[in-house]
């Protein structure tokens, strides 16, 4: 079985298909990997990986610590005349991204394909000045049209082919690096969790379908029902033409999250912890939801203490997206460090705050 190693695990996620929906090869993976590092591991009816490392001592609260491992991606809509494939978005889906690029149809068999557009030579003068919409490009898999129909049907999921890139450094662009690299923390976080004692257990959930609806991590805090949850995600680095308070920097460490969707004791403890432990990191603020699983983990069942952490990534929701890997470090080890000071008294403090 093999184990974590690092950055080089880390591209070799981002190489994995896994859209809304259709994570299973990812699961596998991740389920592979938690059990190697010795946790308990069950996969629930809807395909979140719960993954359960236990602390010590009697009376231990839960933490829920989830990182969504599906990415968006495309589902054929329809077959044409000719086999050309018509699809539609699984997520949050930028058509501007998507012309030319090449695309691995998941029907009977994984098939190659290309997004296929009219050419500019055919095109009008006014359609050349705008970007080409979803509904005007194709899939084209190069064959007949009879093959077409008896591998892939209506319903069938497509993912952008791309093999990570490694820049300079440790800094990495690929695919599904959102949210691949939350989950690459987690297990930078284990790393330094098994050097140290804590009084509580930890479930980590690899939840499924949040780019649609944040639907996995809904089901996971139902059924974990945790005393505290944090989500993981990723969040907007600046570039070019980016700026303000909805982005942060690239390689400055973790944004710690803060706003309504935030329990306010739970941000102090982590900006605290991110001190006392020499962890840089970066507060970004937002006045309503986060727009990660902390929005439904914080609305589960009674209600749940909730935090989040972001990584920061340029180019989001493109095939391109591009991470420092030092930031997913730094935002393991904060996470472990957090962890490592959450006991039952802080965990029943929290009710007092919101009753002081």
């Amino acid at each position: 079985m093999s184990r974590w190693r690092g950055f080089e695990s880390f591209l070799e996620l981002l190489t994995l298909d896994g859209p809304s929906g259709h994570e299973h090869r990812t699961a596998e993976r991740l389920g592979e990997w938690f059990r190697a590092e010795g946790l308990e591991v069950e996969t629930d009816p809807l395909g979140n990986v719960l993954a359960r490392y236990r602390g010590e001592g009697g009376g231990r609260p839960v933490v829920l610590v989830a990182v969504h491992m599906d990415e968006i991606g495309l589902m054929v809509r329809d077959i044409e005349p000719g086999g050309f494939l018509r699809v539609v978005p699984i997520g949050g889906v930028d058509p501007r991204t998507l012309v030319s690029a090449e695309v691995t149809v998941h029907g009977r068999r994984d098939l190659p394909g290309v997004v296929g557009a009219k050419p500019p030579h055919l095109s009008t003068p006014e359609e050349r000045k705008k970007a080409v919409p979803l509904d005007d490009l194709f899939v084209d898999l190069g064959m007949a049209e009879e093959a077409v129909r008896r591998e892939v049907r209506p319903g069938d999921a497509v993912t952008v082919r791309r093999q990570p890139v490694r820049l300079l450094g440790e800094v990495a662009a690929g695919k599904s690096v959102d949210n691949r690299a939350s989950a690459a923390a987690v297990f930078e976080c284990l790393q330094i969790l098994r050097t140290r004692r804590i009084a509580a257990d930890v479930v980590f959930a690899a939840t499924v379908q949040e780019e649609v609806g944040v639907r996995g991590a809904a089901v996971a805090a139902y059924r974990v029902r945790p005393d505290v949850g944090a989500a993981v995600d990723v969040c907007h680095a600046r570039s070019p033409g980016i700026s303000g308070d909805r982005t942060v920097q690239m390689g400055g460490g973790p944004a710690v999250q803060f706003g309504p969707n935030i329990h306010p004791a739970l941000f102090r403890k982590l900006a605290e912890i991110a001190r006392a432990a020499g962890v840089s990191w970066q507060l970004l603020v937002g006045q309503g939801a986060t727009g990660t699983d902390a929005r439904i983990i914080q609305l589960t069942r009674e209600g749940i203490p909730t935090a989040a952490l972001g990584i920061p990534i340029r180019y989001m929701h493109t095939s391109v997206e591009t991470v420092d890997y030092r930031d997913i470090r730094e935002t393991g080890r904060l996470l472990a460090e957090w962890i490592a000071a959450l006991d039952r008294p802080f965990v029943e403090g929290l009710t007092c705050f919101l009753n002081d």
